[in-house]
Formats: structure tokens, sequence, C-alpha cells
């Protein structure tokens, strides 16, 4: 088994956190930026790409502020992957905080790739 590296990115969003969250707490919401199709049964995901299906279990949710995804393939690591809200007090400015894991010579990659995805997201709600 190899390890994989823990990753942070921040992304600025102009958008409600009780907006924001609904992008990735529901299927309906997912699947409008981050898979072509996605489907739950209570915890358990169906992510779907190009008819490739990838199955992960939200294992925290925490209303209007952060969700916790495990993918069912990485089940004997420590690796997830998770979207915080944060607001900041002062200025309430929203950001997205993206946690992941990748293996170390595909973090480069893996970044670009959540790049991409939180961009198709922003152009989803104008943000």
């Amino acid at each position: 088994m190899t390890n994989k590296i823990k990753y942070e990115i921040e992304f600025p969003i102009h958008a409600s956190p009780k907006m924001l969250y609904q992008y990735f707490a529901t299927p309906s919401g997912l699947s409008e930026w981050f898979a072509d199709n996605v489907n739950s049964r209570g915890k358990m995901f169906t992510f779907i790409w190009d008819g490739a299906e990838e199955e992960a279990k939200m294992i925290t949710k925490k209303m209007d502020s952060k969700i916790r995804f495990k993918w069912t393939e990485s089940e004997d690591d420590s690796s997830f992957f998770e979207f915080r809200i944060q607001v900041d007090e002062l200025t309430k400015d929203v950001s997205l905080i993206v946690t992941d894991f990748a293996e170390e010579d595909e973090v480069e990659e893996s970044k670009m790739l959540w790049e991409n995805q939180i961009g198709e997201l922003k152009q989803r709600i104008g943000a």
C-alpha cells in the first residue's frame, strides 16, 4: 500500500454557505458540477463519470458547514475528501476548502482537477 498525501485547497466563493452546501450534500447538487450523475441511498453515494461508477460513503455531515466522503475502494487507508465552508468573521467572505488525498506524484494533477471542478461549480452558481 502506498502512502497518500493529504492536501487542502482554498477557493474564495461568492455565495451563501446555505446555498453552497446544497451543492455538496445532495445528489442533484453534486451532479450539477462534480459528476455526470450522482445517486444516493442513505449514506452511500454513487458517482458516475462517463459510465464508470465510484462509490463513496458520507462519513461526516455538518449542516451548511462541511461534508466528508470516503471512497469505498480506499477503505483500508485513512483517506477521504471533504468540502468545508468557511466564513471570515470580519469580512463575511466565504471560502470553500477542499481536503483530499493523492499519491505523492499525483498531488499537482489532483489539485488541477479540483480547480477545474470548482471552476465548474462557480460557473453554475454565478460566483
